[in-house]
């Protein structure tokens, strides 16, 4: 593929100039500083899980919190944060998530061969800022979610060089904080990369049972947290899920309707994402296509599932742009980002505990346009296929 002035690809992979890195800095320092504003002690979501971490060296059990929905290893990983007083934690909470957000972003380039320094790569974190409100949301709650769309973006990159041993151990790390990334086993199980997949499985097993072992009751996450999660959490959650098993019964569906229904396409999704692995050409779209659709098909069913969740396979898909093969080429990929635009006004839906019905609408789009696209089979390598162009010359493909 030639990137020069003809294709979109010329444009977005032309590396930045300083008013693209000035503009990028801006808004996301901006963004960073409002949410510091704003917060009390770091985001709702990160405060359930500092809270869960101070209440284990009180002596008490984190479980008993039933909103606290994660593993033991979690509450070991917060207690730092107990030692830090609330007025650094509304600075430093979002920080550490944007960073970690733009480094997903810088690791979703290289797994496409991206330059990080160019326009594309500058630029898509303060256009993910500035147009997609999940972004805002993940920020301003602190959600443990960003060290998933932190982590699968890493782990990818890793398989892309053929380094699946410490793909496996990444995404390990990253169940240990929470278990989001479950379903991205199957990948290595498709790729059958089984000393990876051993480290997906091992490393949060070993980790989580070895900090469960420190609290009062190691068991309390099957006994307490599961059941919770099984009977779909409570009636104030729920308003807030984002995947149609949530979503129909508010929309008069019934249960039995539902749940079925949900199942079967994210069974298709699984299917969609098995074909896509054996039948594509090896190469990056391959690669983050088939972790996409897995996790997407997972949100199709999980209980939870939230708009930020997005966060996780949407940065991953936008940094393949340059490939004309890429589902970011195509225009269902671009519809279904239409509900998260910020401001916009939805005639009925203007209310927040009904956002997820747009969730809900992104989430099955989002999927199909995944699934139901047919990749050209281009000759694409792994990491560092473009390259940046000279002054005065145009970029091609090597």
């Amino acid at each position: 593929m030639l990137t020069g002035k003809s294709d979109i690809s010329g444009w977005l992979v032309r590396r930045a100039s300083w008013h693209a890195w000035a503009v990028s800095g801006a808004v996301l320092c901006a963004h960073v500083v409002g949410v510091a504003r704003r917060s009390a002690a770091g985001g709702m979501d990160n405060a359930i899980v500092v809270r869960a971490a101070r209440t284990w060296l009180d002596g008490g059990s984190p479980y008993a919190d039933r909103h606290f929905l994660y593993f033991p290893s979690a509450v070991l990983a917060a207690v730092p944060q107990t030692l830090l007083p609330a007025y650094a934690l509304r600075v430093l909470v979002p920080l550490t998530v944007t960073a970690l957000l733009v480094a997903g972003w810088a690791w979703a380039l290289r797994v496409h061969g991206v330059p990080w320094r160019s326009r594309l790569g500058v630029l898509g974190p303060a256009a993910l800022a500035l147009g997609f409100a999940p972004f805002g949301h993940l920020v301003s709650l602190g959600n443990w979610t960003v060290t998933a769309a932190a982590a699968l973006p890493l782990a990818l990159l890793l398989a892309a060089r053929e380094r699946w041993g410490w793909a496996g151990v990444v995404i390990g790390a990253a169940l240990a904080l929470k278990p989001l990334l479950a379903p991205t086993a199957l990948l290595f199980l498709f790729a059958r990369r089984w000393r990876g997949l051993a480290a997906v499985v091992l490393v949060p097993a070993l980790v989580s049972g070895g900090a469960a072992l420190l609290m009062p009751d190691p068991a309390a996450f099957v006994t307490r947290t599961l059941p919770f999660l099984l009977r779909s959490h409570d009636g104030f959650v729920r308003l807030y899920e984002a995947s149609p098993v949530a979503v129909l019964p508010r929309l008069g569906v019934p249960s039995w309707v539902a749940v079925p229904l949900a199942c079967a396409v994210a069974g298709a999704g699984v299917l969609g994402a098995y074909r896509r692995w054996s039948r594509g050409v090896p190469g990056p779209l391959r690669l983050v296509e088939t972790a996409v659709l897995l996790m997407l098909s997972a949100f199709l069913v999980s209980r939870p599932s939230y708009d930020h969740y997005l966060l996780v396979v949407v940065p991953l898909l936008l940094a393949g742009l340059p490939y004309p093969g890429s589902a970011a080429r195509g225009p269902w990929f671009w519809l279904a980002l239409v509900p998260q635009v910020p401001g916009a006004d939805w005639p009925w839906l203007e209310a927040v505990t009904r956002r997820s019905f747009r969730d809900c609408f992104t989430l099955c789009v989002l999927t199909a346009s995944v699934a139901l696209r047919r990749p050209r089979h281009l000759p694409l390598g792994g990491p560092d296929h473009f390259v940046a162009p000279r002054q005065g010359r145009r970029a091609t493909r090597v």
